[in-house]
């Protein structure tokens, strides 16, 4: 019988629900989110590097055995078949609770969204790395979290060796029942300090919305203007010496109008937001459903931080928040930029 490294985490995360808060490193009073002042035990399995990720041309697979299989094309097959190399020994899933063959079978509904729904559009590929890890920071919105997925579809597409970011899920989206089994089942993982230091230190791509939940819960008369960014990515970063690389999610913001947020009933509630848009509450959980409104992708150059500051620099609360700043304002150029 497989033993699920992830819910071995989700276990350890709830015998830790009121850690001793790590030092601040913010300047003001703003809390930070919860993967960069929480910490969990490590679980008891050993860590082991991962292999080498195949390209696209050096992947063999069958012939297509169906119109999804035909519709997919024999690209997207051949990066979705590389996914399994990110699982090794006995259990199908990674540490983190990944499965290549659930996401295989969510991919083809999450690629009709990509292409025929949002129509996404990207650019600045070449800012992505082959190899190593990174920070991705991007701009988030849209009450439910399409731009991650958009985000990881499009990094995976346009990258060879295909890559697979791993996007950070608040910790109260990664509480909620079957939805958190679900992302961790498609790669996503629960913000946690350890977890982020752990996927930086096994050189993946980490994708973070540094707005957290001041994102989504954005009115219409706030969109495309970045939201307070936590810094905690910064510090994760400069400890693990990787680049941070800026997105603009353009559509986003477009997706899910909010009119009015109820904060009064979003706090009864115990919900990050209580929104009310032209079609929530009025249309019931249909009203939450995103317009079809085109994406734009945008990566741009890496902040190469680490290249001027080691590792120590970390614990300077005052840089760390004028380089999250740094990085706030890249962000907000691409937006601006791209909008038209």
């Amino acid at each position: 019988m497989s033993i699920d490294p992830y819910l071995e985490r989700l276990a350890t995360l709830r015998q830790s629900e009121a850690p001793e808060l790590r030092k601040q490193v913010e300047s003001d009073s703003r809390p930070r989110p919860d993967w960069a002042q929480q910490t969990v035990k490590k679980p008891p399995a050993a860590r082991s590097r991962r292999s080498r990720t195949p390209t696209v041309g050096e992947v063999v697979i069958p012939e297509p055995s169906g119109w999804v299989d035909r519709w997919l094309g024999e690209d997207v097959r051949r990066r979705l078949e590389t996914l399994g190399h990110m699982v090794e020994g006995e259990t199908p899933y990674d540490r983190f609770g990944f499965s290549p063959d659930v996401a295989r079978n969510a991919f083809p509904w999450f690629q009709a969204l990509y292409r025929h729904y949002f129509r996404v559009r990207s650019e600045g590929h070449e800012h992505l790395p082959a190899e190593g890890a990174a920070v991705i920071a991007g701009n988030h919105a849209g009450l439910l979290p399409f731009d991650a997925a958009m985000g990881v579809l499009d990094i995976l597409q346009h990258t060879d060796p295909p890559r697979l970011a791993r996007a950070i899920v608040d910790r109260w989206a990664g509480s909620l029942p079957w939805i958190n089994i679900f992302y961790a089942r498609v790669g996503q993982v629960v913000g946690t300090r350890e977890n982020f230091a752990d996927l930086l230190d096994d050189e993946q791509l980490v994708m973070v919305f540094p707005e957290g939940m001041d994102g989504i819960r954005k009115t219409i008369t706030q969109r495309y203007r970045l939201q307070h960014f936590h810094v905690g990515f910064v510090e994760q970063a400069l400890r693990a010496q990787v680049p941070i690389i800026p997105v603009a999610f353009v559509g986003s913001d477009d997706q899910t109008p909010i009119l009015y947020n109820v904060k009064p009933l979003a706090k009864r509630l115990g919900l990050p937001v209580a929104p009310i848009t032209p079609t929530f509450p009025w249309l019931g959980p249909l009203g939450l459903l995103p317009y079809p409104v085109a994406y734009k992708i945008v990566y741009g150059e890496p902040l190469n931080f680490h290249q001027r500051f080691g590792p120590e620099s970390a614990n300077d609360s005052r840089l760390v928040r004028y380089l999250a700043n740094q990085v706030r304002r890249s962000v907000q150029l691409l937006l601006d930029r791209n909008r038209s």
